[in-house]
């Protein structure tokens, strides 16, 4: 209902890599409203050791449109995980790897954490355009496109007309415009690789309080 190009075989094929998964139920129907997925990625990368958190597709139903519970349900889940992983591994740095064909994931970033690339603020560092381009190619193989940061499948499923509309009036936010010139191919379901650092100095303070409840 959400993505074009798609089926039910490849959703479940997809689903079974992941290791959790974070469901929304209506709270008087039970009826599932929304998803986010979750696996973990591990390597050492310039004598770091690195664990990444990959998230798969993440979708709220329209007409929750608005509601901060998975925001917060997220958010609480892998940093509970990143502090159980530094904890038995000191040393280990834990981030979020996503990629986003619409704006609506990409905007996460901004809100929630003060550094994170690609950003519309500063030029990509060389270790993090590194670890992208790691992340990407253990991930997504040949589809990644080093460099520019970008996942271009073979048999693409973008978002359906109307889940993530840019519109002149989104254009007119200069995280959104950004995210468009980063990824001049979303609509066609080109995806924007994305990494931040989990850690809680690297919240902003809305961040803060998903974290922290």
């Amino acid at each position: 209902g959400h993505f074009a190009g798609t089926d039910r075989e490849r959703f479940e094929a997809d689903l079974r890599e992941k290791e959790a998964v974070i469901l929304l139920r209506d709270a008087q129907s039970c009826r599932i409203q929304g998803f986010s997925t979750l696996m973990r990625m591990a390597m050492t990368l310039d004598g770091k050791e690195i664990v990444a958190f990959f998230s798969g597709d993440t979708i709220i139903d329209r007409d929750y449109w608005g509601e901060s519970t998975l925001s917060r349900t997220w958010a609480q889940v892998v940093f509970a995980e990143a502090d159980r992983i530094v904890a038995e591994r000191p040393g280990t740095t834990v981030y979020w790897f996503l990629i986003c064909s619409g704006y609506k994931t990409w905007r996460f970033l901004p809100v929630f954490f003060r550094e994170f690339y690609p950003s519309a603020d500063a030029p990509t560092p060389p270790f993090h355009q590194r670890l992208l381009d790691a992340l990407g190619r253990q991930k997504f193989g040949d589809e990644y496109i080093p460099g520019a940061g970008i996942v271009r499948f073979a048999k693409a499923t973008p978002l359906r007309d109307g889940v993530a509309a840019v519109t002149e009036g989104r254009l007119r936010d200069p995280q959104v415009a950004f995210f468009v010139r980063a990824n001049p191919g979303h609509a066609a379901g080109d995806e924007l690789a994305c990494v931040t650092e989990v850690s809680r100095a690297n919240l902003t303070r809305a961040g803060r309080r998903m974290v922290d409840g």
